[in-house]
């Protein structure tokens, strides 16, 4: 897979974690401005995961996106912080599949 084509899929994940954390907190808040601040994170969650998608539909109708497999299942170390590692600490952590799958995006960054 192409590294704009891996990206466009990071873009994708990221948005999707947005999705979650932007649902999650407003679960959880107790005033009205975590509510906005929510609101405007799923809302530019939203934004992200459409554009993001119809750069990918973009790619497939040109013939550049060469597997509709995620990248995270061909590519694990795509998944690693950018230090290379992935954060074993975390109480999230898959030690079979050596990702983490936590809502704390750090097996984003």
């Amino acid at each position: 897979m192409k590294p704009c084509d891996k990206n466009i899929e990071r873009t994708l994940q990221i948005a999707a974690k947005m999705i979650k954390l932007a649902e999650k907190g407003n679960e959880e808040r107790e005033d009205t401005g975590c509510g906005i601040l929510y609101g405007v994170l799923l809302d530019s969650a939203y934004k992200l995961k459409r554009l993001a998608e119809k750069e990918k539909g973009n790619h497939l109708n040109k013939d550049w996106w060469k597997t509709d497999k995620p990248f995270w299942d061909t590519d694990p170390p795509a998944m690693r912080g950018t230090s290379g590692q992935v954060n074993t600490d975390c109480q999230d952590f898959n030690k079979e599949k050596s990702v983490c799958v936590c809502e704390n995006l750090c097996s984003i960054f």
